[in-house]
């Protein structure tokens, strides 16, 4: 543990006198004074110059110590956090003081009694010390629900003086009244930050206090007996859906599989289908996705714990395995991904709707690179046609060319949502909330520009990718040719527009983006003279070189 003797100190005189300001604060409004209001203010004067002092510190001991471990830095940033919600408190107690001076008759503000949310905020900040000194879980969230019972108490008060209100009654100390409730509900967030600030002290992860307990709930559902300060909290990637995602074990190492796991919460329409789709692959492809642990829902959101798939993502065992290794996971991945579509095609058409979904990406393309979008032009008789009006051939090409099969895709076949377990061999599924069935090539089309679109330029690293996408693509040949899909290459090319011209949204290297977005056109013109030829589908050819760099 690294030496935080000045820091500490210094930030327990900030607890001491921001307990003492709320105080004060408390004080002056049962009776106030001109020199009570002065006190106030001198007072966020000397809160200020110390939580300047503890940010310095903090700051200073995380670049310039040696030898922090994680938890040494966590417990300095906790410690900022801390401190700069604490000023925060400081700055409402001026603002509270501040506003008195509107209120032409106390009588209204005793009548609703702000006595029990100030008693709410004195506990909360006389617990913070001991809270942190000792690392209790149990202590931080009982400070995180203190902006529960404020917003409930703020609530009931604001709905009363708003009756008031209605019926013209004292408006102008109502108002004053309602703005120094919402000060003390304001503290409330304050409050919150902090016990989540202490929270992730313990656990060494920023989580909210929602997500906490749904971990808890979750964790007591699988069967996990112990403190949750026993377990180890990871985040492993973020998302762009706003789903919270971590790994969860003990801190013991214990070999349960029960505590180790995958922790999920976002929003519970999301989840409920992610929870629906793992039983359905559950039946069809037995260990292919992960075994749901626990589930469990309030009234927006919805959370899980969710087996943790040991292995490698399947851009890190193409960009990094032993070639032979690689030639097995390769023949392992290729079969998997086989057996399952066979196990589940139904005949009967399917259009996969590739250019709807790129219609609901245009708007995020535009943004980032709206100079994607060409415009049509002319060299002497030949006339270019602009990007809207590609779009617009693809859209009746589409129309007019469903797929005669359909089978369970993954439905967000990218690289990275693809596991890779050497030692079983096997491969497994993750982020399954997409599922569905459809045409096929939804999934071969994600999975091949999702190599593709690697900001990966180095010559060798670079022919492991281009060996890659074109085994996958003779893969998925065979495989046509194996259920007598005559027209996929065509469908093909269409679900490559789509990925190769909206992956370009995600990309800020500008010469990249735009040549996926050259490929993409390329493709398209391509779509547009084969129909301009009146050739049949059944003859086109996807031009193969569209797919390496």
């Amino acid at each position: 543990m690294i030496a935080l003797e000045g820091l500490e100190e210094n930030f327990r005189f900030l607890v001491l006198e921001v307990t003492s300001h709320v105080s004060e604060t408390r004080a002056f409004v049962a009776a106030p004074t001109h020199a009570g209001y002065d006190q106030i203010v001198s007072r966020d004067d000397y809160v200020d110059n110390l939580k300047n002092i503890v940010e310095e510190a903090c700051f200073s001991k995380i670049h310039s110590a040696r030898g922090l471990s994680k938890r040494d830095i966590d417990r300095l940033r906790g410690l900022q956090i801390i401190s700069g919600n604490l000023e925060r408190i400081s700055d409402y107690c001026v603002n509270i003081a501040g506003q008195m001076r509107y209120l032409h008759d106390k009588a209204l503000l005793t009548r609703h009694a702000p006595g029990p949310l100030f008693d709410i905020i004195e506990e909360s900040l006389s617990r913070i010390l001991e809270v942190r000194s000792r690392a209790e879980v149990a202590g931080a969230l009982g400070i995180c629900r203190a902006e529960f019972e404020l917003d409930r108490l703020y609530k009931d008060t604001f709905d009363q003086l708003m009756d008031e209100l209605r019926r013209g009654r004292e408006v102008e100390n109502c108002i004053t009244v309602i703005f120094i409730f919402r000060y003390l509900e304001r503290i409330g967030d304050s409050l919150l930050n902090i016990g989540e600030a202490l929270l992730f002290s313990v656990i060494g992860e920023k989580i909210k206090i929602e997500q906490f307990q749904a971990l808890q709930q979750n964790l007591s559902q699988s069967g996990f007996e112990g403190d949750v300060g026993d377990i180890d909290f990871r985040s492993i990637w973020g998302t762009r859906s706003g789903c919270r995602i971590g790994r969860v074990s003990s801190r013991d190492a214990a070999p349960d599989p029960a505590q180790s796991g995958i922790f999920k919460e976002g929003n519970q329409k999301k989840m409920r289908r992610e929870r629906e789709n793992l039983e359905l692959w559950a039946r069809v492809s037995p260990g292919t996705g992960p075994r749901i642990f626990s589930y469990h829902e309030d009234e927006e959101n919805a959370s899980m714990l969710v087996e943790f798939l040991a292995g490698c993502t399947w851009n890190e065992v193409v960009l990094t395995a032993e070639p032979d290794v690689l030639e097995d996971a390769i023949f392992v991945f290729e079969q998997t991904v086989a057996d399952i579509w066979r196990a589940t095609l139904e005949r009967g058409e399917v259009s996969a709707g590739f250019m709807d979904q790129l219609d609901g990406r245009l708007s995020a393309v535009r943004h980032v690179h709206p100079d994607f979008f060409r415009k049509p032009r002319r060299l002497g008789q030949v006339v270019l046609p602009g990007t809207e009006e590609l779009f617009q051939a693809c859209r009746e090409i589409e129309a007019g060319l469903a797929a005669p099969m359909s089978v369970l895709l993954h439905g967000d076949f990218n690289a990275n949502n693809i596991v890779y377990d050497h030692a079983a061999p096997r491969v497994h599924y993750v982020d399954l909330h997409r599922s569905h069935r459809g045409d096929w090539l939804e999934d071969v089309s994600v999975f091949l520009v999702s190599f593709f679109r690697m900001p990966i330029f180095e010559p060798a690293l670079r022919g492991r990718i281009n060996h890659m996408i074109a085994s996958f693509f003779e893969h998925a040949l065979v495989f046509a040719d194996d259920i007598g899909d005559t027209t996929w290459q065509a469908r093909l090319a269409l679900g490559l527009t789509r990925s190769l011209f909206t992956s370009t949204r995600f990309e800020l290297n500008y010469d990249f983006a735009r040549e996926m977005s050259l490929r993409a056109h390329y493709l398209m013109e391509g779509l547009a003279g084969h129909r301009a030829g009146g050739k049949p589908w059944e003859d086109y050819r996807l031009p193969r070189p569209v797919l390496f760099t």
